[in-house]
């Protein structure tokens, strides 16, 4: 010890303090450390002491205890007390000095580094450091429990018949059918009348084209393009009435021409992504576009209107019998030829009526297959499925009408 210790006299040098006690230095064998009254008597609150002389008496420690003694008597957050205490003597640095306790006071810094460095001696020599438990998580902080699950909503007639193995495509029914038949019937009744007279069943047509189109692809409310697509077809028909017959098709592309630019025009101004400008620009164009066939009606021979007309309105009514698809879809075409015969006896077409009425009452079976598609809701079927059936024979009805006239 006299070689590791520097040779000028150190008041607080163990071997040279008169109050230095060997036996008391290396603590009591097997740890029966003798009871010292200044262990409890020790201040709660006392200043650290400064670096350079802590580690003074920590140099000592270790040179006094090779063996670490104190290591088998006292727990580890204590040890250090035996450096104030049982390792020098309460009276060695005095109790106005320092205090009796210095070392016994928690220092952050370097009575934590001391404690790991005297464990790691105690651990040398068969001692082990127990680590503190993890205190355990407050139930509040857990997660919660997940909820009930919310009561399954009844089932839509498309997702019974998917369940049930059967198409999800939803014909109209009976109800669009009787006011297709019934809207139908206003056209055959004006057709014969005037042209004017006409106009009012075919622009009510047209309104409920565009509505039901633009709902039909799942954009409700859709106030601007179903306005447009509507004046679309309104344009028409005034053009149609301006003009002669022989003029109807310039008077159509013409208009549909102009329209096809101002729907191009509005969407520019829609601040949508770019898929949703696309889906809602070719939704636009395609309601002005049937709102626009819709006229046909008007251009067309009154004759033909009348025969296209009762062609579609049996169509529809067979088409919605409750009878097995394939079986409607026949006995929709019959009665689609069958009413074009008997409309043609009554207009004077003869039998050429039946190519006609088959014609128109094919067109009307696609339009309701067309209202029919991606799980319509009722409202479609109440407008797309009352005018898709007359729009899309519109074209049918003047061209066949015009060859056969």
């Amino acid at each position: 010890m006299s070689d590791n210790q520097p040779q000028h006299q150190n008041p607080y040098d163990p071997y040279t303090h008169p109050g230095y006690d060997p036996q008391t230095a290396y603590g009591t064998p097997y740890g029966q450390q003798p009871y010292d009254p200044y262990m409890q008597q020790q201040p709660q609150h006392q200043p650290a002491q400064p670096a350079p002389q802590h580690q003074q008496p920590q140099q000592a420690q270790h040179a006094q205890q090779p063996y670490g003694y104190d290591a088998y008597g006292q727990p580890q957050h204590q040890s250090a007390a035996a450096y104030g205490q049982d390792g020098y003597g309460p009276d060695v640095y005095g109790d106005d000095a320092y205090g009796a306790d210095t070392y016994a006071t928690p220092v952050p810094a370097a009575a934590q580094h001391h404690g790991a460095h005297q464990g790691a001696h105690g651990a040398a020599h068969g001692t082990t450091a127990t680590a503190e438990p993890v205190p355990a998580g407050h139930p509040e902080t857990e997660a919660a429990a997940p909820a009930a699950p919310a009561p399954a909503a009844p089932l839509k007639p498309n997702q019974i018949a998917r369940a049930e193995g059967r198409s999800p495509i939803i014909p109209p029914g009976i109800q669009p059918a009787a006011l297709t038949a019934l809207l139908a019937l206003l056209l055959a009744l004006a057709a014969p009348v005037a042209r004017p007279v006409l106009v009012v069943p075919v622009v009510l047509l047209q309104a409920v084209t565009a509505a039901g189109w633009f709902r039909l692809n799942g954009m409700w409310p859709a106030r601007q393009g179903i306005a447009l697509a509507f004046l679309g077809g309104v344009a028409t028909d005034v053009g149609l009435l301006a003009t002669p017959h022989e003029d109807a098709p310039l008077v159509a592309i013409g208009t549909l021409g102009v329209w096809c630019l101002l729907i191009i025009v509005l969407q520019l101004r829609n601040r949508s992504s770019a898929d949703e400008r696309m889906y809602a620009l070719t939704a636009g164009l395609t309601s002005s576009a049937l709102a626009v066939l819709a006229s046909g009606h008007l251009a067309a021979d009154p004759d033909a209107v009348v025969v296209g007309a009762a062609a579609v309105a049996l169509a529809t009514l067979a088409r919605a019998l409750p009878l097995p698809g394939p079986l409607t879809l026949v006995l929709g075409l019959l009665a689609g030829a069958g009413g074009g015969i008997d409309a043609g006896q009554l207009t004077g077409m003869g039998a050429t009526a039946a190519l006609l009425g088959l014609a128109a009452g094919g067109c009307a079976l696609i339009g309701l297959r067309v209202a029919s598609y991606d799980y319509p809701s009722k409202f479609v079927h109440m407008t797309a499925g009352v005018a898709l059936p007359l729009a899309l024979a519109a074209p049918a009805v003047y061209v066949l009408g015009r060859a056969l006239g």
